[in-house]
């Protein structure tokens, strides 16, 4: 009987899944390992960023020096003496002599006024006076008679008293009445309205027939006479400047009717006075009109050529902090950490901020400096320093 013939052997295949799970597993461990160093490393680079971010990046800039320029003020010219010409008297215009923009020389007539009433009021006054002064005449020869017969004992010295009495008497009266003829006389001399001085006839109120009554009231004038050789130049000077304008300061002026032309002005005098209101002195100055270039009553401008200066200094308004403590500035220190400098503008000029202290020429200023920074907050120049423009 046969034996049955045996399967072949094979070979075991637990070894190769052994490797291939080691495999796997370190492929695994590689992967987490790298994984890992990927996450530490960007971690790492977040908080770079964000210690980076922390300090914010600054661009500095230099002060520079401002020179003082012109300064240039509206200015009211007016007439160096202006008169107006008020009725001392009333009646009615009976003619005027000289229109408006005629020159005139003092004393001149410029208009005559008829007064009926002033007129008789003199006339009664002269007859009352002329009555007046005949019976103090009576009244002095009667008591240097009594006088005589008082002497020779024929009346009492009583009766004779009483006659040298009532001559004083008379003899007051009469000057009483004089005095109201001269006031009359007086007032009549003003029927003719004359120039105080030579100038300029600039304005006329009145014509021929008009009623003219006594007063001083503002637009009641009959005419407005005006010096305008000579003209007074009104300025008002901010408190900043007023240290720089002195008497015989020299100033040109421009008006709007002559462009292109300009006149030399002199200071006469301040007010010595700061106008609570505008924060400004009145300032008056001279100038020569000779040629009658100019106008009273129309506006200039005044420009005074103030000397130069180099120790001022200026920045843009962009580095400006404006907050509840004043205006500030934030410099940055030699250890790159900023400090915040309170300031006091004196002009603004528009695109540059000129400071009357807190600022040196060597700062280092902060252009357009971040919300929100504070003394010691370090920062990053990251821009080189330029001069203020």
């Amino acid at each position: 009987m046969s034996q049955p013939l045996s399967s072949p052997q094979t070979s075991s295949p637990q070894p190769s899944r052994r490797g291939g799970k080691v495999l796997v597993a370190v492929i695994v461990v590689a992967a987490v390992a790298g994984g890992l160093f990927v996450r530490y490393t960007r971690a790492n680079q977040l908080e770079q960023r964000a210690e980076d971010r922390a300090i914010p990046s600054v661009g500095v800039i230099r002060p520079q020096a401002v020179p003082v320029e012109a300064l240039e003020l509206p200015g009211r010219v007016e007439a160096w003496s202006r008169a107006p010409i008020y009725a001392r008297v009333s009646g009615y215009l009976k003619r005027w002599n000289v229109d408006i923009g005629q020159p005139v020389k003092a004393g001149q007539v410029l208009a005559e006024i008829e007064t009926p009433d002033l007129d008789q009021e003199l006339s009664q006054a002269q007859a009352e006076l002329a009555s007046a002064r005949s019976d103090a005449q009576i009244a002095q020869s009667t008591a240097q008679r009594w006088q005589r017969l008082v002497d020779s004992r024929l009346v009492s010295r009583q009766d004779a008293d009483e006659r040298s009495a009532t001559s004083q008497s008379r003899q007051a009266t009469a000057q009483a009445l004089s005095a109201n003829v001269a006031r009359a006389q007086t007032l009549a001399r003003y029927k003719q309205l004359v120039a105080p001085f030579d100038g300029v006839v600039t304005a006329r109120n009145t014509d021929v027939g008009a009623l003219i009554n006594t007063g001083m009231s503002e637009g009641s004038e009959l005419f407005v006479v005006s010096d305008l050789s000579r003209l007074r130049v009104y300025v008002n000077v901010p408190q900043r400047q007023v240290a720089s304008i002195q008497p015989g300061t020299h100033a040109k002026l421009t008006v709007p009717e002559r462009p292109g032309q300009t006149f030399d002005a002199t200071v006469q005098s301040l007010s010595q006075a700061i106008d609570s209101t505008s924060g400004a002195m009145r300032v008056q100055l001279a100038v020569d009109n000779t040629a009658g270039g100019l106008l009273p009553g129309g506006y200039a401008t005044v420009r005074f050529d103030l000397p130069s200066t180099d120790s001022a200094l200026g920045l843009p308004p962009s580095a400006l902090i404006l907050g509840k403590d004043g205006v500030r500035l934030a410099v940055v220190d030699a250890n790159n950490h900023a400090q915040l400098r309170n300031v006091t503008i004196s002009r603004d000029l528009g695109n540059v901020v000129e400071f009357a202290d807190g600022l040196k020429p060597d700062d280092r200023v902060i252009d357009n400096p971040p919300d929100g920074i504070a003394n010691g907050d370090a920062v990053r120049v990251t821009s080189a320093e330029v001069a203020a423009k």
